[in-house]
């Protein structure tokens, strides 16, 4: 594994969200194994990954949702790009063109630790300000955050994967 396609878990990766900081863990760990992977193992990680990544993406989603975000709000149409990207990068490796799934490991390394740290960090603020539960998926009894609002996606910057 080169260095551009390495991520390390560290105290900086770690937001104060159990279920989110084991699921970024969790993708970190496949990212590096896919890495890591021999040629002819590398599509069947890089799999695990994207699969990984569909569920991680719609957990968070399921939060947001919850929690009253709108659809068009950019940290969904943030995931659907990486996704969408992610997805055709499966679907050339699959017709033979596997230099794809490096180029798509390096652009996660690159991309994953700001959307963490200012994507993902606001939405774990929020949903702690809405006493949304994450492991339970519910909010806590007599929850009282309705006028709890995300942060401005401006606030983040430039926030999408190169490709």
């Amino acid at each position: 594994m080169s260095t551009s396609t390495a991520l390390t878990w560290s105290d900086e990766l770690v937001l104060g969200d159990a279920r989110t900081d084991v699921t970024h863990q969790e993708f970190i760990d496949l990212l590096n194994a896919t890495a890591d992977s021999a040629a002819v193992q590398q599509l069947p990680k890089y799999q695990e990954l994207l699969e990984h990544t569909v569920e991680h993406f719609a957990q968070e989603e399921r939060w947001m949702q919850a929690c009253g975000v709108q659809p068009d709000f950019c940290h969904f149409s943030q995931h659907a790009s990486v996704l969408e990207v992610m997805k055709e990068v499966e679907r050339r490796a699959l017709a033979g063109d596997t230099d794809l799934i490096d180029k798509m490991l390096e652009a996660l390394v690159e991309w994953f630790p700001t959307h963490a740290s200012s994507m993902d960090a606001g939405l774990v603020t929020f949903l702690k300000e809405k006493e949304f539960d994450t492991a339970s998926e519910t909010f806590r009894a007599g929850a009282a955050g309705a006028d709890v609002a995300l942060p401005d996606c401006a606030a983040h910057g430039p926030d999408q994967p190169r490709h």
